[in-house]
Order: structure tokens, then sequence, then C-alpha cells
């Protein structure tokens, strides 16, 4: 073997001393793979998540950060062809630096988000930096395994991979179903960099004592310790350091703060006295949901409209329980979203209305609209409405049991903007189908969306059977102007679009352009 300086080395001889026999040292050197693998995977899923989170367009985000990872994983992997005669140490020395990286990688990124107002950079460093380490991992640990026992290359890489998959399959389920909802990002990717400094020390340190000098040992161990107590120290830290950075996000007292599953909601602003109401603010995975000032002028936008004017012109279904008033509005609301109320307070508020059914798929926000004193007053304890169903499944799915039961006079969609996370198929054409097909005939659905996609959405719901009528009404306060576009549209037997204009506040009507944009699709969506 060849040095960087022309001189011929021995290679590393085989049987190294091991405190085991071969066969468990294989298999222990198998598990730190696997304890490896899926390490690495959750670092990459904790990065594509926050992305998501702090810049939005969740498809660009996933994509800068996998092609950056991928690349430098292919740099790691040479990096390490010069560490191979100290694999031993070189692998130890790697696993604690992107436990440290890793783990501390979420609170870079956010603390650059939170005091700098923008984290792409540190984003595109954090991943180029753990991607190269990981890179590093399989071509050492291949040297270990190989130092236990000679096995023909394929074999000894099969394994390899055996495990390393393995490895990311478990990380890959452990991070939304374990990690996101019961510790957080933060404290997540914390836990997550003690696991992988624990599995590298303990290989490198126990197993292949005997291939490393003892100073050598001494630092990799003191390196080892001081990388486990930083990772302490910031999760004794995490709590005050997310309480600063969310108010240097969001401003104002943060009073509630959790994640789910579904998304991260965050409530600031007082509850008490009614007239601090106006400070109340709520968002959704860091967009602004819902502004104490503006809330009953938001759910009146969006539910007047389509509850005002005639009941729908054809009778409901035979064997309909209930039937929409002779002069009245409709009886049978769906609002799909709304977990705040603040819609639902607005739908009640009509004589005609007999049943809501609201649908949400978090039950953090329908729990909060319930419980959070601060949104009871804001819907006037709409939830408790002996009117009021609730129904905690994603919208999409749950419009499919309900398809062609035209089961439904009115349906408000008060749900995610289009660029959001989970935005997507709730703007398809697939969708206003589904709920086109859970009207009455002659019904209407009223729409929330942003004034970006407003007109891509009017073609959609067009598209769908449901020609629709864009508006935008004043009376905003510290609501962003592009939050407040609405459609209203007709049902499949409900006429043309220009017959729900009275319904529209006066002067709120906008003009479509001349040519609609392509209507969006699960296939082709569009922003």
């Amino acid at each position: 073997m060849i040095d960087q300086r022309g001189r011929t080395q021995a290679p590393p001889p085989l049987g190294a001393r091991l405190p085991v026999p071969a066969g468990a040292a294989r298999a222990l050197v198998l598990a730190a793979v696997f304890v490896c693998a899926a390490c690495g995977l959750v670092y990459e899923l904790e990065l594509v998540a926050l992305a998501s989170y702090l810049v939005g367009d969740p498809v660009t985000q996933a994509s800068v950060v996998l092609s950056v990872m991928v690349f430098a994983m292919g740099c790691g992997s040479l990096l390490a062809k010069r560490l191979r005669l100290r694999a031993a140490a070189a692998f130890a020395a790697v696993e604690s630096v992107l436990a440290l990286v890793g783990g501390l990688s979420v609170m870079t990124l956010y603390g650059f988000f939170a005091w700098y107002g923008q984290a792409r950079l540190a984003l595109v460093g954090c991943t180029f930096a753990i991607g190269v380490l990981i890179g590093a991992e399989v071509p050492l640990l291949m040297t270990l395994v190989q130092r236990i026992r000679r096995q023909d290359a394929g074999g000894a890489v099969a394994d390899l991979f055996a495990a390393d998959y393995v490895g990311g399959l478990v990380g890959g389920l452990a991070f939304p179903f374990l990690l996101l909802p019961r510790f957080g990002q933060l404290s997540g990717a914390l836990a997550t960099g003690v696991v992988n400094a624990v599995a590298g020390g303990a290989v490198v340190l126990w197993l292949f004592r005997a291939d490393v000098p003892r100073r050598v040992r001494g630092q990799l161990l003191l390196a080892n310790v001081a990388v486990l107590a930083v990772l302490g120290c910031a999760a004794a830290a995490a709590g005050p350091y997310e309480q600063a950075a969310r108010r240097a996000v969001y401003g104002g007292q943060v009073r509630v703060a959790q994640q789910d599953a579904e998304q991260e909601l965050v409530l600031t602003g007082e509850a008490a006295p009614a007239s601090a109401l106006s400070s109340l603010r709520l968002y959704a995975d860091r967009r602004l949901r819902l502004c104490g000032a503006d809330a009953a002028a938001y759910g009146r936008a969006l539910a007047d409209p389509a509850l005002s004017g005639p009941p729908p012109a054809a009778p409901a279904p035979a064997g309909s329980a209930l039937t929409a008033p002779a002069g009245g509005t409709a009886a049978r609301v769906l609002l799909l979203g709304g977990g705040d109320g603040v819609a639902l307070r607005e739908a009640l508020r009509r004589p005609g209305v007999r049943a809501v059914t609201v649908v949400d798929a978090d039950a953090a926000m329908l729990r909060l609209g319930r419980r959070d004193p601060g949104l009871v007053r804001l819907n006037g304890a709409a939830f408790a409405d002996p009117r009021v169903r609730t129904v905690t499944a994603d919208p999409f799915d749950w419009l499919r049991t309900q398809a062609g039961h035209r089961a439904y006079d009115v349906i408000l969609a008060d749900l995610p903007e289009q660029g959001g996370a989970n935005s997507a198929k709730f703007s398809s054409e697939e969708f206003y189908g589904l709920a086109a097909r859970a009207l009455a005939p002659g019904g209407r659905i009223a729409v929330h969306t942003g004034a970006a996609a407003v007109w891509t959405a009017a073609a959609t719901l067009g598209a769908a059977g449901l020609p629709a009528v864009a508006y935008r009404p004043p009376g905003r306060t510290c609501t962003p102007p592009a939050t407040w576009t609405f459609l209203l549209a007709g049902g499949p037997r409900g006429g043309s679009g220009g017959g729900l204009a009275p319904r529209v506040p006066a002067g709120s009507r906008l003009r479509p352009p001349p040519h609609l944009p392509p209507p969006s699709t699960l296939l082709h969506p569009r922003p």
C-alpha cells in the first residue's frame, strides 16, 4: 500500500484482537451500521421538515436537501479513502462530529431563522456537512468489517448495505411516529445525536480498542464525552431557547406551542380580558392562521356569501333527515378545516342552519378551539352548540366516504393556502370533485384561497363542475391582504357563476383574467 508521500505501508493485519469472538464482533459492527443509518436518515428528515416549515414550498426544499445530501455523501466517501489506515479512530471521530452537527442542526437553523430572518445558507451548510460525514461512514465500516474477518467484497457489501437499509427504514418510521410527536424537532434531533455518539464510541472504544493507541483512545473518549455534554446542555436549555426563538419570530406572549403529526401550532397574545383578544394570533406551521382583530370579519367573509340568499333550488335527496327551510338559508353545512371555530360561529348565527359537521385532521387544533379561553371567546363557544358534530379526519379522505350522498347544502372550505406543507391536494380537481358530489343539488361551496392561487383555484372549481366567483372583502386589520381571497361556487345544478354575484359582498368581486390558468390536479399541481 502506498501512502500520500509515495512510501510503501503494510496493509492493516487481519484478525484484530477483539474482546468477543469474530462472529459476535461482526454482528456488533453491523448493529452499529444499523444505528448510524437510522440516525443519518433522521437528520435528513429533520432538515427537510424544518426547511418546509421555515421557508415553505416543501417540494423545492426537499429537492435541495436531498440533492445536496447525496452530493456531499459522495464527497465523504472520497474523503474516507484517506482515512482507511486508521479506520477505527477515524470512524469514532466522524461519529462524534456527526452527532454534534446533526444533533445541533435544528437548533442552528431555527436560530438563524429567528434572529437573522433567513435560514437557506445555514440549511445548505448543515446539509452538506452532515452528508459528508454520513458518506464517510460506510467505507470506514467496510474496513472495520474486513479487519475482523476477510471475506469477498460482494458479500461484505451486501451485509453492510442490508444493515444500512434496514436502519434507514427504522429511522424513517421513527421520525414521524415517535420523535416528532413525542419530542418535537429540536429535542428529537438532540436525542438522535446522543444515540449516534454512543453507538460510534462503543464500537471503537470497546470493540476495537486494541487497534487504537492509548493516547488516541483517551482523546477520542474525551471528545465523545464533550459531545455528549454539549448535547446534554443543549437539551437542558431547549425549553428557554425555544421560548426565546419563538418570541423573536412571533413577538408578544407565546401562550401555547405544540407540535403534532399534522403541524406546529403557536398561539400568542392574551386570553383575558375580552378587550385584549385583538392581540391574539394563531400560527400553523409558522403561517398566520388567525388574527383576533380580524376573526369575526374573516368568518363572515367565508360563511355569509354561501349562506345568504335563497335555499338550494332543487329539493334534497329522498330520505334526507334535514331539509332547507323555505325562504331561509341552508340547513346542512359542512365545514372542512376551521378547527379554530371562527367560521363555525358565523355559520351557526344563521337561523336556518340546523346541523354543522366540522372535519379537521388536526385533533390539537380542534382541542384548542374547544378549550383555549382566547379561542373560545373568539368563536363564542361554538363547539358547545348541540347542532355541531366534529370529525377528526383528513378532509380529502373523509369526503370519499360521502361521495354521491349529496348530504350538504353548503360546504365551507377553511383549509391551508396553496404552498403549505399539506395544501396541494386541497387545491386539486380531485378534491373539488369529491366536494361537488357531497353537495346537495343547487348547493354552494365557499373556499378560502390565497391571492397567488385564486385563478388557478377558480379554474379547478370550474373543471370540477363548480363555476366560481372570486372576491376579496375589506375589513382586515392585521391579516396579510393576500390571505383575504375567497371563491364562491355554485353547485352541480346551481346554474352559472353569474347567479352567485348578488351573494358576494358589494365591491369585493374580482375580475378574472382573459384566460384562466389550467386547473390543478394531484399529478399537475399549480401554484
